[in-house]
């Protein structure tokens, strides 16, 4: 048995595995990694030689060819995962290994690029936006959604009143899956009045279909909203190149730097339990609680008026002066 016959069987188990099944996105991920480095180095090699000398020698190829730390690390972490996956009829591991780091000396990402926008980058962004980029922005700014998730949700999922969204699934690559981050990801989210009225105006009348889509009623794709919008608004503001990740973690400062309480962070957020106490608390379920804290803390940045401005051209959309709306508790 070969590294490469061995990584098809576990590819094809992770894609069928009942328990704890694997994002397509996951698997994707890993398929490429299998076709563009992997097998090209070790596919040929059996599966019993795979051990640390040859993770060490693997990890220098790796190097050499030009990929950085959090790469290298993801994909030794496929081959150890492809050489657990070799059992027996028992279930027990045929090449069972004891991983040395130390002797395998895989450079070590010591220094992970976070970019997180500012209060007032995210309402330059804004400023700069038109809809539905500026609808979208504003949601993963004051509600910490993942790209995906707000690319993902379904009118039928945004309350009455705009007040709350149910977040049930994600949009990746024109598809939807209900594969979320965390079994956590499964949520609601409660949004500021201000905002909910903003979404209230962008939905409209209409009663279905996804929030953010195309004028034909087709999936915003991730890359084409960093190229099209994101990106070319940063580079107005001399801000460098990021992903949509950004306002998540400006929205996970601006919750921490109001006190919100921990368990009513990761609910919001989506973030795993970290302690028994998170499963104990049910802050969550306390609705008119969730609403109050959303009020009183509002969401950090400003919303720009948008205002139609009638020019030798016709109407259009331009932002007037910025209304304030955020308050620090």
């Amino acid at each position: 048995m070969t590294f490469r016959e061995q990584a098809a069987l576990w590819l094809d188990k992770m894609r069928s595995r009942k328990r704890k099944p694997v994002a397509p996105s996951t698997l994707g991920n890993w398929e490429s990694c299998l076709d563009k480095w992997l097998n090209p180095i070790i596919g040929d090699l059996p599966l019993a030689s795979i051990g640390n000398l040859a993770l060490k020698n693997l990890g220098a190829t790796m190097v050499n060819g030009g990929l950085g730390a959090s790469a290298i690390r993801s994909y030794t972490n496929v081959v150890k995962m492809v050489v657990a996956s070799a059992l027996n009829e028992e279930g027990d591991q045929l090449y069972p290994r004891k991983w040395n780091h130390d002797f395998i000396d895989l450079p070590e990402d010591k220094c992970r690029r976070q970019p997180a926008f500012t209060s007032d980058v995210v309402t330059a962004i804004i400023r700069r936006s038109r809809n539905p980029y500026r609808m979208l922005w504003i949601l993963c700014a004051a509600a910490g959604l993942r790209i995906g998730e707000a690319l993902g949700i379904d009118i039928k999922d945004v309350s009455s009143e705009a007040t709350v969204i149910r977040i049930r699934q994600k949009a990746w690559r024109g598809q939807l899956h209900n594969f979320l981050k965390t079994d956590n990801g499964h949520r609601e989210v409660d949004l500021h009045p201000q905002v909910a009225a903003e979404l209230k105006k962008f939905i409209g009348q209409r009663k279905e279909g996804l929030l953010f889509c195309s004028k034909t009623g087709k999936q915003l794709w991730q890359t084409n909203l960093l190229r099209r919008a994101l990106h070319p608004a940063l580079a107005k503001l001399n801000q460098p190149k990021c992903g949509a990740h950004a306002f998540r973690r400006f929205r996970t400062t601006w919750l921490r730097k109001n006190l919100v309480p921990k368990d009513l962070e990761h609910f919001w957020l989506g973030h795993a339990d970290e302690e028994v106490g998170d499963i104990y608390s049910k802050l969550k379920e306390d609705v008119a609680f969730r609403q109050e804290v959303t009020g009183r803390i509002d969401f950090g940045f400003d919303i720009p008026v948008e205002k139609p401005i009638v020019g030798p051209n016709g109407p259009k959309i331009e932002n007037e002066t910025i209304q304030k709306v955020a308050v620090t508790v």
